[in-house]
C-alpha cells in the first residue's frame, strides 16, 4: 500500500493505533494523525510518543470533529464504528478499515494463518507459531495475542507466513483480508456489552471465512455450522465425527494416530483441541505430522489457561483464571478427567451459572464460590453440588484443600471477569497460585 502524499486518520491511542501510525508513516503519508475522543487528561503522556514518530494527536471532544481531506481512517479494535467518533469519521467519505486490514493491505504477499474463537485461540496461535518454528518455518505470533499486526509489518523482517490471532472486534473492520488458512476455535456469546445480538457477534467472527477460496483451508471445530469456500478440516476431543479426534488419550487424524496427548504438558480435552487445531492448520500448511512432535511435546500453555500449578497431598491444582465466560468454564470442567473440587465465581456480568446446573453433578464433588456471584452462583446449583461460599480467594484455596480427596483435581475456573476483586485475570490467577504454594 503506497499512502504517497495521503492524508490518514488513525482513531484510537492505544498500541495498535500507535503501530498504525508508525506504520502509516514510513508507507509515505503526507500526514498521519491520531484522533481519541477519551478524557485528554488521561492521555497527555500519549502526546509526546506520537509526537516523536512525527504523528499529530487530537484528543477529547475535539476528535468528534475530522477535517474534510482525508484519504483513509485505520480504526483501533478497542473502538466500535458505530460509536460516536467512528459515525463522525464514515461521514466523511474516506474509506474506514481496521488496524488488521490496514496491516493485510500493507504485509506484501506473505500468507496468513488466523485463529479466532471464544476461548482457546491465544493458546492455539502461540502453539501454531512454535510448530511452524520447531520446522524451520519463519513466523510469528501477532494480532489480539499482543503484538500488532501493524508493528510485524513495520519490522521489516522476513517471514514465510505469519500467524494472526484475530477477535470478532479485529474482523468487524477488514475488507479484502484473507488467510489461507482460517481457524475457528469455538463459538459461545460474550461481549455481549459490544453486540446489541448474539448473532450478531457470531456474524462479525464469521467474517474470517468472508474471503477466502476454495484453495485456502478452514479448520473448524466439528458440530459447528459453517459455510465455507475454503476446504474444511474438522476436529473433536468429545466424541463428534471429525478429521481429527481423541482415542484414549491420542490424537488421531482420520483415524490414524499422529500424537500421544499424554505425553504432552497440557492439561484437558479442551487443551487437546487446541493442538488438533494447531495441527491441522500447520499440516495445511505444508508440514508432516512428525516434524510437529517434538514442539507439541515440551509446549506450555501461557500461564492461567488450565495452567496445572502443582500437586499438594496427591491433589492436583489447575488455574484457569482466563476462563472469563461460561463456554470456557464449561470447556475447563468437560476437559477433566478426575472428579473436580471447583472454585468458581467473581464480577457480576448478568450470567446465568444454571446453564451448567446439569454438568454439575457428574462433573463435581464440591463447589466453593467467591465475590460477586457467589450468592448467585449457589442458588443456581442448589441441589446439585454442595456448594460452598468463601470470602477470599485465599480462604477458597484452603476450603477446597480441606475438601478434596487424593487423586481429585482442584480447579480455579471462575466463569466470570475478575474486576470485582483483582485488577485482572493476570493478578487473580497469581493469587491462586500463591495460595496453593502456601499449602505445601
Amino acid at each position: 500500500m503506497d499512502l504517497t502524499g495521503k492524508q490518514i486518520a488513525i482513531l484510537g491511542a492505544g498500541t495498535s493505533g500507535f503501530a498504525a501510525s508508525q506504520l502509516a508513516r514510513t508507507r509515505g503519508a503526507q500526514s498521519v494523525c491520531v484522533y481519541d475522543s477519551g478524557e485528554p487528561d488521561k492521555l497527555e503522556s500519549r502526546k509526546s510518543i506520537f509526537a516523536e514518530i512525527g504523528v499529530e494527536t487530537v484528543f477529547g471532544p475535539e476528535a468528534l470533529n475530522p477535517p474534510s481531506n482525508l484519504d483513509l481512517t485505520v480504526i483501533s479494535p478497542g473502538i466500535d464504528a458505530g460509536w460516536e467518533i467512528g459515525q463522525a469519521f464514515c461521514q466523511t467519505g474516506a474509506p474506514l478499515i481496521g488496524e488488521v486490514e490496514f496491516a493485510w493491505q500493507c504485509r506484501g504477499n506473505v500468507p496468513v494463518i488466523a485463529i479466532t474463537g471464544t476461548n482457546g485461540k491465544t493458546t492455539t496461535t502461540e502453539l501454531t507459531a512454535d510448530i511452524l518454528k520447531g520446522a524451520g518455518v519463519r513466523t510469528v505470533a501477532a494480532g489480539n495475542v499482543g503484538t500488532a499486526f501493524c508493528e510485524v509489518v513495520l519490522s521489516g523482517r522476513e517471514y514465510d507466513v505469519i500467524t494472526v490471532e484475530v477477535s470478532s472486534f479485529q474482523l468487524e473492520t477488514i475488507d479484502t483480508f484473507r488467510p489461507s488458512v482460517a481457524v475457528w476455535m469455538n463459538f459461545a456469546p460474550d461481549h455481549m456489552d459490544r453486540y446489541s445480538t448474539v448473532e450478531d457477534y457470531r456474524n462479525a467472527k464469521l467474517r474470517i471465512f468472508e474471503n477466502q477460496q476454495p484453495d485456502d483451508f478452514a479448520v473448524i471445530k466439528a458440530g459447528e455450522t459453517i459455510a465455507a469456500e475454503a476446504q474444511s478440516i474438522t476436529f473433536s476431543a468429545f466424541g463428534d465425527e471429525a478429521d481429527f479426534s481423541l482415542d484414549q488419550g491420542v490424537i488421531c487424524s482420520n483415524g490414524e494416530a499422529v500424537l500421544d496427548y499424554r505425553k504432552t504438558r497440557l492439561n484437558g480435552k479442551h487443551n487437546a483441541e487446541n493442538v488438533m487445531a494447531a495441527m491441522a492448520a500447520t499440516h495445511s500448511h505444508g508440514l508432516e505430522f512428525n516434524a510437529m512432535v517434538e514442539t507439541i511435546c515440551g509446549f506450555q500453555a501461557p500461564p492461567h489457561r488450565c495452567e496445572v500449578v502443582c500437586e499438594v497431598s496427591s491433589v492436583t491444582y489447575v488455574n484457569d483464571s482466563k476462563a472469563t465466560n461460561l463456554h470456557a468454564l464449561e470447556s475447563s470442567l468437560r476437559g477433566q478427567e478426575e472428579p473436580v473440587v471447583l472454585i468458581v465465581g467473581g464480577k457480576d456480568k448478568g450470567l446465568d451459572y444454571s446453564e451448567l446446573s446439569g454438568l454439575i453433578p457428574d462433573a463435581v464433588t464440591k463447589v466453593i464460590c467467591i465475590g460477586e456471584m457467589a450468592t448467585r452462583i449457589a442458588e443456581a446449583w442448589h441441589g446439585r453440588a454442595d456448594c460452598k461460599i468463601a470470602d477470599s480467594l485465599e480462604s477458597a484455596v484452603a476450603l477446597a484443600a480441606s475438601s478434596a480427596k487424593p487423586g481429585q483435581v482442584v480447579l480455579f475456573s471462575p466463569g466470570t471477569s475478575s474486576f470485582d476483586m483483582f485488577s485482572g485475570y493476570e493478578e487473580r490467577g497469581e493469587v491462586f497460585r500463591k495460595a496453593v504454594y502456601d499449602l505445601k
